[in-house]
């Protein structure tokens, strides 16, 4: 019996969906079909037909891997964040060779920017401030200042390059720089993670940039936050999941430590979390990213990131390949 033909191969998806409207971004490629979705409930065109995705922002997990399932000849999934963790669950059942790219650069200034006024308002007490203006309360002291102090940044990426940037006109006393594994930069060497323990009781502030991964998630735990020194300040602009919330409420209400925080774990935190009430601590809701600086840097990023899938070259900040 003459075996069955073999189909044709399907042509290549060119539709492309985007969570900004295609008529707000100048200069994208004619040669693609666009679709505006920002994570409603109804899809804006067939999902099988869809060959670039990109990622709704701030729009959480479920929204964003909703359509993947859907998307049978996708090849490109671009998230707005510089984190991927939302979406990485889902890679395993992308078609086969679909490319995941992050937003590397388009936090960096927005994200940074408030890694330094976290410092600063925790370091000079600036919350206390704002509630002793609202009872009329003048409370004059002597308040920690960051000139003089050694910082260590925890996730030396493009992010923690962009803090160090607006840290050394503070007049710090040094940058330590730690990330994955070691390099050396023209700023000067990178450690490697591993050499935490031995860094982490000479830093005055902690500031914590890394993405969350299976090497990172929990990284601060109990031994971390037990050999950073006394009256020492973790500010965290990474993911909570990357700090365990128990161990760092330990030593907040020991008073021990300060935290400066914009990312939680849970997340949003609960009103009724002790972490709300917790001594010494600043808290503020995932504002790092979204900014007015986000969407000017994101549109020039998917312009780019368009403009090589139309003319076939290799993408910028790819991080994982589906199998």
């Amino acid at each position: 019996m003459a075996s069955a033909p073999t189909p044709p191969p399907q042509p290549a998806a060119t539709d492309v969906w985007l969570p900004v409207p295609p008529s707000e971004i100048d200069g994208l490629p004619s040669s693609l079909t666009y679709h505006f979705w920002d994570g409603g409930p109804d899809f804006p065109a067939d999902p099988a037909n869809c060959g670039f995705y990109v990622v709704p922002y701030m729009k959480g997990a479920a929204v964003s891997v909703r359509p993947l399932e859907h998307m049978t000849r996708l090849r490109v999934v671009q998230t707005l964040t510089a984190g991927i963790d939302h979406v990485s669950p889902a890679i395993p059942r992308l078609p086969a060779g679909t490319r995941l790219c992050n937003a590397r650069g388009v936090h960096d200034a927005s994200t940074a920017e408030l890694a330094l006024a976290l410092t600063l308002a925790s370091l000079r007490h600036i919350p206390e401030f704002v509630r002793a203006q609202e009872t009329g309360n003048w409370h004059p002291g002597m308040y920690e200042a960051l000139a003089d102090k050694s910082v260590l940044i925890v996730g030396y990426g493009a992010i923690g390059s962009a803090v160090e940037d607006r840290l050394l006109p503070f007049e710090v006393a040094e940058v330590t720089r730690v990330a994955r594994s070691a390099r050396t930069t023209p700023r000067g060497s990178v450690h490697p993670l591993a050499s935490l323990p031995g860094l982490l009781p000479h830093a005055d502030v902690v500031i914590l940039c890394t993405p969350l991964t299976e090497d990172t998630r929990g990284l601060v735990g109990a031994d971390f936050l037990g050999r950073m020194k006394d009256g020492s300040l973790l500010v965290n602009v990474a993911r909570g999941g990357v700090v365990d919330t128990k161990a760092l409420l330990a030593e907040l209400e020991s008073g021990r430590l300060l935290a400066a925080l914009d990312v939680t774990d849970p997340e949003p935190l609960p009103e009724d979390h002790p972490l709300w009430r917790a001594p010494n601590t600043l808290i503020t809701p995932h504002v790092g990213g979204p900014t007015s600086a986000f969407l000017p840097r994101a549109k020039k990023l998917l312009r780019a990131q368009l403009r090589r899938w139309a003319a076939g070259e290799e993408l910028e900040h790819t991080v994982a390949v589906a199998e």
